[in-house]
């Protein structure tokens, strides 16, 4: 969103009808492009000039990890939302 004139970020919760916590999160920024969607939680993937590479990939490790789904959507006209599902209920085996 550095080079956006309008800066914003939109966060939001919500129970799905299956029961799971859904967050999401949207902003104004440039958006993704079609061709950075596929590789986008690969490891040492960025788009970012001094990215690393691994902050969505420890975001999908530690969803995964707690029984969740996470994914983005590049909006239509500008910006991108990612969101995770969680499960309410924790069952230990």
């Amino acid at each position: 969103m550095q080079s956006s004139p309008q800066r914003e970020l939109r966060v939001s919760s919500s129970l799905t009808a299956s029961g799971e916590v859904l967050i999401a999160a949207s902003d104004s920024g440039k958006g993704i492009l079609p061709s950075e969607m596929e590789n986008l939680f690969n490891p040492f993937h960025t788009t970012k000039k001094d990215g690393l590479g691994l902050g969505l990939v420890i975001c999908r490790s530690i969803v995964e990890n707690h029984g969740g789904q996470i994914w983005v959507t590049a909006k239509r006209e500008f910006g991108a939302e990612f969101c995770f599902t969680l499960p309410v209920e924790v069952r230990h085996e």
